[in-house]
């Protein structure tokens, strides 16, 4: 029989693409925020060395003093890690470049690989109530993207609407077969997303199409537009969402929530 008091846990949703300027962190803090809009407790953790996503949700540098670092070799507690940002219901882990050096201060360590998924399953997470753990991946196939996906349930790939899109994509799924077989049987994609498309552009209605023809259901309904409100709004340390809730980037990205929400069990 099951049990009813025992707590859900959060799913966890690595945004992943190794190559850069992909929409990856965009993707992510958005996404976050929409979910948090849409009554669900969100936490995001910042596991990209540039630390974008922290300056885009409001941390500055010097509010930074426990980072992502610090919880993935267990030297802090998750209280101590988890600080609130400018949106309620959506909490962060932010980072700085002391992530840069985890390729080669981690190699000696027999769990590096293991090290994010202990950390978010440490019990005193349960206390915050998270329906969702997004993890913002740094923009290479490295043992910090390792990490995500071995601590992750599915993965959400940013997929930039332009020439050799697919292409790209050949290397990162790759490292998911491998991460399947070796640490994370039950690793699945959750969904490609498109983004900086531009309706006006014959281009990216061909990606799209290849995308759809070549990946079938695995794309995402929503597409994300480029979107100059979508651009401006990290420059104000905030989501879109916040910056402008009624611009197109907006309303997709809350489209994009509601797909993944819908397919809840």
């Amino acid at each position: 029989m099951p049990d009813i008091f025992k707590i859900r846990e959060p799913k966890i949703i690595a945004v992943a693409n190794q190559k850069g300027g992909v929409g990856k962190t965009t993707t992510t803090i958005n996404l976050g925020a929409a979910l948090a809009e849409q009554g669900r407790k969100a936490l995001l953790i910042d596991l990209d060395p540039q630390g974008n996503a922290s300056t885009g949700l409001g941390l500055a540098a010097e509010d930074r003093d426990i980072t992502t670092y610090d919880f993935l070799l267990g030297d802090v507690t998750a209280q101590e890690a988890i600080q609130n940002t400018n949106v309620q219901d959506l909490h962060i882990v932010p980072a700085t470049t002391d992530l840069s050096s985890a390729d080669i201060e981690l190699i000696s360590n027999e769990k590096r690989s293991f090290l994010l998924h202990d950390a978010l399953r440490d019990p005193a997470l349960d206390s915050y109530e998270f329906d969702y753990i997004l993890i913002d991946c740094p923009p290479s196939l490295n043992i910090l993207t390792v990490n995500a996906m071995v601590a992750a349930h599915s993965v959400v790939v940013p997929l930039q609407s332009e020439f050799f899109a697919l292409e790209g994509l050949s290397q990162l799924m790759l490292s998911l077969r491998e991460v399947r077989e070796a640490a994370n049987p039950n690793l699945r994609i959750e969904g490609i997303v498109l983004t900086m498309y531009d309706r006006r552009n014959n281009l990216s209605q061909q990606v799209e199409d290849d995308a759809r023809d070549n990946l079938g259901d695995l794309v995402f309904e929503t597409i994300i537009p480029r979107n100059v409100r979508l651009s401006e709004a990290p420059s104000y340390a905030m989501p879109v969402l916040t910056y402008d809730p009624t611009s197109q980037g907006s309303k997709a990205y809350r489209a994009l929530a509601q797909e993944i929400i819908a397919r809840e069990t």
